[in-house]
């Protein structure tokens, strides 16, 4: 049977289209037959190939100003006359250019890697009826495919034959966008069952990227979902490749730059004035010392007629060059690659953290990027989703209310609740109608899906549940439960607990057993699937005696309107006390349709299903014509726990200087509950609420009570602290910021006034100790952490999330955290770092954020102030050498100096230096604040390392000058010159700022003692080797035996121990008068320890104690576990 225009969703109106011939079975003769080309399946997500690597990698990589600067430097050497060698910025160069090549070229193979697994995977195809198993990539665009139960489909078909048999497919879009509930997909009506001899079309528009559009019951199946609780099914390839909807909707993460690099570009820049300053000088001083008479053309060294008839500005220009070539090395080009190893080789320590290991999903924590591990001890804002990150979106059922009437489900026992207006004796469970009627509502009004159970299938996959609870014995009742969201699962298993069990469904039968053991089947005629906007879902049954009824669930504000008044009053005050109980609260209903009705809405929906335009909305339309008049039999309370140590985790970040914001879709209640559970409000908060209800309060426009309660929450939080208290015991008062999204959209509208709203909504939030976000859409979250993020101060944020509906505001944050939960791996692809529980975020900002940042703030500091001590000395050299460009280092040193002698040891101390120990570090959360808002790479510790390195360089300089006041330093009397004159201050230099590094050292490791000594050490076996051989390839050899003599000197010993000592006195010196920057262990303990027992003294008494040991200068820490 021919069939054209199979199309789920076309637009008739859109002219751009594709026609897709199913199985490449062109149509008859009598139509024109073009054939089409299509892109084949190849997904494609790398960066480079073999042949554009180089010069696109090349591109990218001297784009940064630090490498082009360099670039630059290294053709003046060569075009230019200078005094140094091409090779001394050259190979420093090379060295930078090729570690980030190839660094980047790893991560690029990874791609390449991931690329391959997913084109390379093996599909089957149907070719001229026959099965035939082929890579995926070779999969074009009207191939017959077949998927099997738990593939993911290779591209976007179209669903032509189900193995079930009501031609029903359940498919999981995880991957897609982060929902793990199984979705309905159908058929495409009356298609002939021998799919070998089908000759059709299908007529399709043209790629797009709108993924919502066919998600739901169609007959649409996107790549990257997977087939669930279906055999195999059979579909019709429509779109391959890169023009898949998962391909269009594939965004690569903006860069983000951390705040270290920020300063990084600020200090560059004045070391780069300091470059262009030093150069004028000595540019200047030249030309004034040659306008002497006699200098300009001394008797030695006559000029050529070609310098004769130079232009003396293109002189000067050359000598400036020349200059600026001769200290360069002032700006560390070394320190880019060090940054970039520190952060790429540091972000494997927090996936090898083994507390990170979580034993129930088998994972640990994943480092997305390693660009921002430093930004994790900066962050002054935390955005946190509720449902799956504060609470572990496992749903237990607690408790129900029918006809006002309360039920329990821990003791299965009646009670009257005071809330409700009904008053009677007591009475048993199920002995009533209503009871009845609820319990099958529960059973009836659901998508769950049952499976039996194989005995290996309990919590694999996407479900949501495994194996049953084993209270009932019946062997029918030992399956799986397969649901579109845990809340379902909860409900199911609550009407097992009161006798009322669904059994499944065989074919479009219901089958419920009720507490007499009897099987009941209801005929399931039509689901009214939930929408967000609705927030209900409804299903049409019919009984075997005839009966047609509707059964409906919802939350309350989307059931209380359409049901009657006195009915809603009974219920009413139930739903509220679980609401502000924490529980999640739905209402159920009923309505038993008459023959005409169910004869107009079954009509209704028909008709609105085979819609080809405005499908949605009529839809809506007959759902809410059929949704009312219902009447309300009772409602459900669901409890979703606390993630473990929430409360704990929550407090400490807290206690650390930032300030919590929770940012959830759910009811205001139920929220407020888990921020009170999690220690965000406490009991002394005073809440400031500003939703729907308080803006109607004052029986105005909401505008205009906006504007005043805006007002007066701010003259409350925000003015009131403006002054210094009157007397020592005003103590300040917390508040808390509750703001619902209704409300967040009229501050954010686009009227004159939204600036100043959003205004006054800031500073009244950054006045509050924890700000509640309730019914808030995923592109309002990413709002408020864009109205953060770009308020004064620029505060550093974190956004934490495990849904597709976080994603908005991880992208957004300048830190996105993903948490490995049970809403699919959306948030953890497009997260910055992943975690399996909320638990875990407590050492990854207090332990790893606060360590790295102060690692790589002490490189940036130590690679300015190496550099400037080494560039120092060379600078006041050209006061004694009349400005003529001499070089006070030998080339080898200027060469090697950043490359191999003072590298290693700081790579190592950024590595592996821990000033504090990691659990001081997590047991007194308040050492984190020591090190916010960037503190070490501010101006004033930049000033200190910057007159450090002045102070030093002086030193070294004029220390050996004064040495060399004595004409008399060797034994035979021959007097030193001026290689050994720089390579004593090298000399100097390099023990220093090496000394310097391990006095700075607190936590000494092996490695640590290798890297520093062994960098000294190779120092001293280089100069040997480099001066006491003969090197052929080298026109002149400047060192040849000047560091064997050097070291013949007692003068020269005694002069680079003193100037050692010397250098370093004043770091020796603040060591021992200086209080530390950091508490020492005493007062760390005692804080612990105080806070420790003052927390558990009323609970338990430890059965142990941590010791944190010390030496005396706070080196060398341990921590000793006592029993």
């Amino acid at each position: 049977m021919l069939r054209k225009g199979i199309l789920p969703g076309l637009d008739e109106r859109r002219v751009d289209s594709r026609t897709i011939y199913v199985g490449h079975r062109p149509c008859p003769a009598t139509d024109a037959f073009i054939p089409p080309k299509f892109c084949d399946n190849r997904i494609v997500s790398s960066k480079y190939t073999v042949w554009n690597f180089l010069p696109k990698n090349l591109f990218e990589q001297f784009r940064r100003i630090a490498n082009f600067y360099f670039l630059i430097i290294f053709l003046v050497q060569v075009i230019v006359d200078t005094p140094t060698s091409p090779v001394t910025s050259g190979l420093p160069l090379f060295f930078v250019i090729t570690v980030t090549a190839i660094k980047q070229g790893y991560e690029d193979w990874l791609r390449h890697k991931a690329d391959n697994e997913v084109n390379k995977y093996l599909v089957t195809v149907l070719e001229d009826g026959r099965r035939a198993r082929k890579e995926s990539e070779k999969i074009k665009v009207g191939d017959v495919v077949e998927v099997v139960e738990d593939e993911t489909f290779p591209c976007d078909l179209i669903l032509l034959q189900s193995s079930r048999e009501d031609d029903t497919c359940f498919v999981t879009t995880a991957s897609l966008d982060g929902e793990s509930n199984h979705k309905t997909h159908y058929t495409v009506p009356d298609t002939e069952k021998g799919l070998e001899s089908l000759s059709a079309t299908v007529e399709c528009e043209q790629p797009q990227p709108d993924l919502y559009k066919s998600l739901g019951p169609e007959n649409l199946l996107l790549k990257g979902a997977t087939l669930k609780n279906t055999q195999k099914i059979y579909g019709v390839a429509v779109y391959s490749g890169m023009e898949t909807k998962m391909a269009l909707n594939y965004q690569g993460k903006s860069q983000k730059r951390s705040v270290v690099e920020k300063s990084i570009n600020a200090f560059l820049l004045v070391y780069l004035c300091i470059l262009v300053s030093k150069a004028l000088v000595c540019t200047t001083l030249k030309y004034v010392w040659q306008s002497q008479p006699g200098q300009e053309e001394p008797w030695y060294n006559q000029k050529t007629q070609k310098e004769k008839d130079a232009n003396l500005y293109l002189n000067m220009f050359t000598d400036f060059l020349s200059f600026m070539v001769l200290f360069n090395f002032i700006i560390p080009v070394s320190m880019y690659v060090t940054v970039e190893m520190q952060k790429f080789l540091g972000s494997f320590f927090i996936s090898w953290d083994k507390d990170f290991f979580d034993p129930e999903i088998q994972e640990g924590a994943l480092v997305n990027t390693s660009d921002l591990n430093e930004e994790l001890g900066q962050v002054e804002y935390v955005f946190t989703d509720k449902t799956g990150t504060l609470t572990q979106n496992s749903m237990e059922f607690i408790e129900c209310c029918i006809d006002g009437f309360q039920y329990k489900n821990r003791d299965s026992s009646t009670e009257l609740d005071g809330f409700c207006v009904t008053d009677g004796p007591f009475r048993p469970f199920c002995v009533l109608e209503e009871e009845e009627l609820f319990l099958r509502a529960l059973c009836l009004c659901h998508t769950v899906q049952v499976k039996e159970s194989t005995g290996q299938e309990d919590g694999v996959g996407d479900r949501v549940d495994g194996v049953l609870d084993g209270e009932m014995v019946h062997p029918a009742e030992l399956r799986g439960f397969i649901a579109s969201s845990p809340d379902e699962v909860a409900l199911v298993k609550g009407a097992m607990k009161y006798g009322f069990t669904f059994l499944g469904m065989e074919s479009k039968n219901m089958r419920v057993m009720n507490r007499e053991k009897d099987v009941e089947t209801y005929e399931l005629l039509h689901v009214l699937n939930f929408d967000p906007v609705r927030r209900r879902m409804s299903v049409i049954v019919r009984s075997k005696c005839g009966d047609i009824m509707l059964f409906c669930k919802g939350a309350d504000s989307s059931i209380f309107p359409r049901v009657r008044q006195e009915e809603v009053d009974r219920i009413h005050m139930h739903v509220e006390r679980n609401a502000t109980d924490g529980y999640r609260t739905l209402c159920v209903a009923y309505k038993l349709l008459s023959s005409e009705e169910y004869a107009q809405a079954d009509a209704g929906l028909r008709e609105a299903r085979l819609a080809l335009d405005d499908r949605e909305e009529k839809l809506m339309a007959v759902y809410n014509q059929v949704e009312t008049g219902m009447s309300l039999i009772g409602a459900t309370a669901v409890e979703d726990r606390l993630q473990e140590e929430a409360a704990e985790t929550m407090e400490a970040l807290q206690r650390a200087g930032m300030k919590v914001w929770v940012l959830t879709g759910d009811k205001m209640e139920t929220a407020k509950s888990t921020c009170y559970a999690c220690r965000l409000f406490q009991r002394g908060t005073e809440l400031l609420e500003l939703t729907v209800r308080t803006l109607e309060d004052g029986g105005r426009r909401r505008e205009e009570r906006l504007h005043e309660v805006l007002l007066d929450y701010h003259k409350r939080a925000v003015s009131a602290f403006s002054f210094p208290p009157r007397s020592w015991s005003s103590a300040k008062q917390d508040y808390g910021f509750i703001i619902d999204g209704a409300t967040l959209s009229l501050v954010f509208n686009s009227s004159p006034d939204s600036s100043h709203y959003k205004s006054l909504l800031l500073q009244i939030c950054q006045n509050c100790t924890t700000v509640l976000c309730c019914r808030m859409a995923p592109l309002q979250k990413a709002q408020i952490v864009n109205m953060v993020k770009n308020s004064k101060g620029s505060p550093i944020t974190l956004s934490i999330g495990d849904g597709a509906n976080d994603v908005s505001m991880i992208l957004e944050a300048h830190i996105g955290i993903g948490i490995k939960g049970k809403e699919g791996r959306q948030a953890v692809r497009n997260s910055d770092y992943a975690i399996p529980k909320l638990k875990h975020l407590k050492k990854l900002l207090l332990g790893h954020g606060h360590l790295y940042y102060v690692r790589i703030a002490h490189l940036v500091q130590y690679f300015f102030y190496k550099n400037l001590c080494f560039i120092l000395p060379q600078f006041l050299y050209q006061f004694f050498c009349g400005s003529s460009q001499q070089p006070l280092y030998d080339a080898a040193y200027l060469t090697m100096y950043n490359i191999c002698f003072t590298s290693m040891p700081i790579l190592a101390y950024s590595l592996l230096e821990q000033h504090i120990c990691m659990e001081v570090l997590m047991s007194n959360a308040t050492l984190y604040r020591d090190v916010a808002k960037n503190a070490m790479l501010r101006w004033g510790p930049f000033l200190y390392w910057t007159l450090l390195g002045v102070y030093q360089g002086l030193l070294f300089f004029f220390g050996v000058r004064f040495l060399f006041s004595n004409p008399a330093l060797q034994d035979n009397g021959q007097v030193f010159g001026n290689w050994t004159y720089g390579t004593i201050v090298f000399t100097v230099l390099v023990f220093t700022v090496t000394l310097k590094l391990a006095m700075d050292t607190r936590h000494w490791t092996w490695i640590n003692h290798f890297v520093i000594w062994g960098s000294l050490a190779f120092y001293m076996v280089f100069s040997f080797f480099w001066g006491g051989i003969i090197w052929p390839f080298l026109r002149q050899q400047r060192l040849y035996f000047v560091f064997a003599n050097m070291l013949r000197s007692v003068s020269a010993w005694l002069v680079i121990i003193l100037l050692i000592l010397l250098s370093l006195l004043p770091e020796i010196l603040l060591l021992v008068l200086r209080k530390p920057r950091w508490p020492r262990s005493r007062q760390v303990l005692h804080t612990y320890t105080h806070t420790h027992t003052h927390t558990h003294t009323h609970t338990h008494t430890p059965s142990s104690r941590s010791v944190y040991r010390f030496d005396v200068q706070g080196k060398n820490m341990s921590c000793v576990s006592d029993a």
